[in-house]
């Protein structure tokens, strides 16, 4: 059942090298759409092209008769961030592929020809998602709505994803039964005072205190809310009020991310958090116009497949390779909306190029980030012996 991908690796390093230097944000993203369109051209595929996105779902239909649809996905865009990491072919437009999706990407299309090379083997379908939009657009979600999970004509019956990470020795493998990633929510607040003078804040009524004590409020709510061991985090990443030291605004106006590990804490979160901040607004006199609103659920491994998934780590790349992930992590990802409809797992990859130590190597998401084109046969591999695993 082996895939070497070996003699591929130069081409996969030129695409990823080129989507690299010309990264895109959000949920239409024509020139990669059209550089994956042409890595993808030739190959026994049928591929459909989104409509609310420029997403990409290629059906390769296995040539050994009727049996399972595997979908791989692989998500495509970029971070509105300026990349500083000197490399000859950076972005230089302000955006960056800070989270490693440009290698996910030529994994994806490596996977597909290989597939293609033993298209006659396959037993059953495979679907690939080439995904928009994951960096906070849901992609996954526009691309399920246009039918992506049933693209074959029936539903998928397991899904995969790979993500790179620069916290892991490059060709390290990582995952873990059961939670993987966050739920994660957004809280928005807007406190309504009154305006005046900062030399009589008594004729006033002063948003700004009274959003300071929604904040700290917040971090007391987790720690006597919930229990240690289903943890929550509640983090406030912007706060806006006035234009002047000695005015008193009119307004306030914070947002926090709202994350946690079970669906049970998820919804006493939201639905606390709100009634937090309106009990705080009237014991300061002020109006408030809050909302806590989900925006992707908790991303959680089929327990099945991600044993399946490391016993074919273990069994392809040695032992050595394959790391169970004692706890999950924070982050959240839009591939849990998959996994809510089609057991599947999602596999994080080391990347960390090999003059940088992973404890202390720039992480994803900085302008310094980096990522080792080492891995980019491997993951390309191991995508393909999933579909490989179940259609064979």
């Amino acid at each position: 059942m082996s895939v070497d991908l070996t003699a591929m690796q130069d081409d996969l390093v030129q695409l990823r090298r080129a989507l690299h230097a010309e990264p895109e944000i959000g949920l239409h993203l024509p020139r990669t759409q059209e550089r994956v369109l042409a890595a993808l051209d030739g190959l026994p595929l049928e591929v459909s092209l989104g409509k609310a996105t420029t997403s990409v779902t290629a059906v390769m239909r296995g040539g050994a008769g009727p049996g399972p649809v595997v979908l791989l996905r692989g998500d495509m865009d970029g971070l509105p961030v300026s990349e500083r990491t000197g490399l000859p072919y950076a972005a230089t437009d302000g955006s960056m592929h800070a989270c490693g999706h440009d290698l996910h990407t030529t994994m994806l299309v490596g996977a597909a020809r290989a597939l293609a090379a033993r298209k006659d083997e396959l037993a059953g379908d495979v679907v690939l998602m080439f995904q928009p939009g994951e960096e906070g657009y849901d992609g996954a979600g526009r691309m399920i709505d246009e039918g992506v999970l049933d693209a074959a004509g029936r539903r998928a019956d397991a899904a995969y994803a790979l993500h790179v990470t620069s916290a892991r020795a490059a060709g390290i493998f990582a995952t873990r039964p059961g939670p993987l990633l966050a739920a994660a929510g957004v809280l928005k607040v807007t406190v309504r005072g009154a305006g005046g003078h900062g030399s009589a804040p008594h004729r006033a009524k002063d948003p700004v205190p009274a959003a300071c004590a929604m904040v700290t409020a917040l971090q007391t709510f987790v720690t006597r809310t919930f229990d240690v061991f289903d943890p929550v985090v509640i983090t406030v990443g912007t706060f806006h009020a006035g234009t002047a030291h000695n005015v008193i605004p009119d307004d306030a106006v914070f947002e926090a991310t709202l994350r946690s590990f079970s669906g049970v804490a998820q919804e006493r979160m939201l639905a606390g958090a709100v009634d937090v901040i309106k009990g705080i607004a009237a014991g300061h006199g002020v109006e408030v116009d809050v909302t806590a609103d989900e925006l992707f659920p908790l991303t959680t491994n089929d327990a099945g497949r991600a044993e399946a998934l490391a016993s074919l780590v273990r069994e392809r790349f040695g032992e050595e390779r394959y790391v169970e992930m004692v706890n999950p992590i924070t982050g959240s990802e839009d591939f849990s909306r998959v996994l809510d409809a089609v057991p599947g797992a999602m596999v994080f990859l080391g990347a960390t190029p090999a003059d940088r130590d992973p404890a202390t190597a720039p992480y994803n998401h900085s302008p310094l980030a980096e990522f080792d084109d080492s891995v980019l046969s491997d993951g390309a591999a191991l995508y393909a012996e999933l579909a490989l695993q179940h259609l064979t």
